[in-house]
């Protein structure tokens, strides 16, 4: 930084020469005023030289600074993972892993957005006010759980066997709650699973550090005990730093897809329940034993 501020001062002109050149526009007649303004232009213009010149010398020195301080906590997460060993590896293996599963079901609810069940819930106020016809139009048709709901609509709507519809219906909200599980028992195993591979990696840490002990005879060195430990229990914290984010985001999702599945039983329930016309009553009595997730 030093060396750019040096290089914009020697491109800006001395106050020998600023002295030179008003003397000369003197000689030559100009008037004095002029001059004046001529100086106090160039004084501006050489200030925006400097401003712009010191403000690119701060933007490269944050931008090494910037790279320099990334480069070297890569090479400290890169020297805790060859201290670990294999285990820490495995762990990092993991976590991307888990990672990935992450990232695949937030966009999986971003794009399929299970609890925007607003048109559900219009439609079964004009299901409840004997209006089958909005009631259907209401719903979205690109939406999972709305079409759920539709089909129950229309089954009551034309008179299908209740128990048959209701087979059905359990049927559809269950492969619709299964694929809102998939790739969640995978997170649920990684959550369980890091923490006792950290474990295994502090004890067979251990192990080595009391056999470089025992070598060692009577000429025991404290630190070869002491950095061995610490090697050890690297493993369990990296098993814990794997274990708890994955733990967290597992049961975010799960319950996210339990709430989808008490609500997809809600409404279709409340289609059976509150049906229009004459079945009403007739269908009251089955629908309470509707479950749809």
């Amino acid at each position: 930084m030093d060396t750019n501020s040096n290089d914009v001062n020697n491109e800006l002109p001395s106050e020998a020469t600023i002295n030179s050149t008003s003397e000369t526009l003197l000689d030559n007649g100009t008037s004095s005023d002029a001059v004046n303004e001529v100086i106090e232009s160039t004084s501006i213009n050489d200030a925006l030289v400097l401003t712009d010149g010191v403000q690119g010398a701060t933007v490269q020195a944050l931008d090494g600074t910037s790279a320099d301080t990334m480069s070297r906590f890569v090479d400290q997460v890169v020297s805790l993972i060859d201290v670990g060993g294999p285990v820490v590896w495995i762990l990092t293996v993991l976590s991307v892993f888990s990672l990935t599963i992450i990232l695949l079901k937030v966009w999986q609810f971003v794009r399929v957005r299970p609890e925007n069940i607003k048109d559900v819930k219009a439609s079964l106020i004009h299901w409840e006010n004997n209006d089958p016809k909005a009631a259907l139009a209401a719903l979205d048709k690109r939406h999972p759980v709305s079409n759920i709901v539709r089909y129950a609509m229309e089954g009551v709507s034309n008179e299908q066997n209740s128990q048959r519809l209701q087979e059905e219906l359990g049927r559809q909200a269950n492969e619709f709650i299964n694929q809102l599980r998939g790739l969640l028992r995978p997170l649920d195993v990684v959550a369980s699973l890091s923490p006792l591979l950290g474990l295994m990696g502090t004890v067979l840490g251990m192990i080595a550090a009391f056999q470089q002990m025992e070598a060692a005879g009577s000429q025991v060195d404290p630190s070869v005990l002491s950095g061995g430990i610490w090697q050890a229990l690297l493993t369990t914290a990296a098993g814990l730093a794997v274990a708890l984010p994955v733990s967290t985001a597992h049961s975010w999702l799960d319950r996210k897809v339990e709430r989808v599945g008490y609500e997809i039983n809600d409404a279709v329930t409340k289609v059976f329940t509150r049906a229009p016309g004459k079945h009403a009553n007739e269908l009251s009595s089955v629908g309470g034993s509707s479950r749809a997730a």
